[in-house]
């Protein structure tokens, strides 16, 4: 598994280098723009809820600037709350653990393909919690960390007018695997937006 995320992560890594190294050949009509250009810039991110014996709040906006055709990278920041019910045997509420976590993270993306992206975001959250019974035991605090991953994976861009909107639709991988990652121990899906 090792050699398969050192393997990943080098293409990345390659494939970065070599976008920031071609340059924009311009349509001959007009100068080619050179330095800053706030049209490349995108912001986008996930929003995600879901109620019910278990709830969820995801809103994790993000901002990028898109270098050239073939590099992206950026920056953002993640909010995220999960609680869960737990029930006796007989149907009888037994106690619901609640969870948030909140942080920042950087990334990067590679479209080896045009519409098709590669993305490294490394993240470090803190996060805490409590363990509430229904018998009327005390409220447990679960203590307060800091929870590093690192998100690989990948997916489609799929436009959706104006230069940078598209719709993202990823599969991604927490490589740290942490105790208390929000991400769990297997490959999740995601849905996001640039605009």
């Amino acid at each position: 598994m090792k050699k398969y995320v050192f393997a990943l992560a080098m293409m990345i890594i390659t494939g970065a280098q070599s976008a920031l190294a071609q340059d924009d050949p311009g349509n001959g009509d007009a100068p080619e723009k050179r330095g800053f250009d706030k049209s490349r810039l995108f912001f986008g991110g996930n929003f995600g809820l879901g109620f019910g014996t278990n709830t969820f709040v995801n809103v994790s906006p993000q901002v990028g600037y898109r270098f050239n055709d073939y590099f992206a990278a950026g920056v953002g920041v993640n909010f995220n709350y999960y609680s869960y019910k737990y029930y006796n045997y007989d149907g009888s509420d037994l106690y619901k653990e609640s969870f948030g976590y909140a942080g920042f993270n950087v990334f990067g993306r590679v479209y080896p393909i045009k519409f098709i992206l590669l993305q490294a975001q490394p993240e470090l959250n803190y996060s805490w919690g409590s363990r509430k019974f229904y018998d009327g035991a005390a409220k447990q605090k679960l203590p307060g960390q800091f929870v590093p991953s690192l998100l690989l994976g990948g997916g489609a861009a799929i436009p959706t007018g104006g230069r940078n909107g598209a719709l993202l639709l990823m599969i991604q991988y927490d490589l740290v695997q942490d105790q208390r990652s929000p991400y769990g121990n297997r490959p999740f899906f995601s849905l996001g937006y640039n605009f």
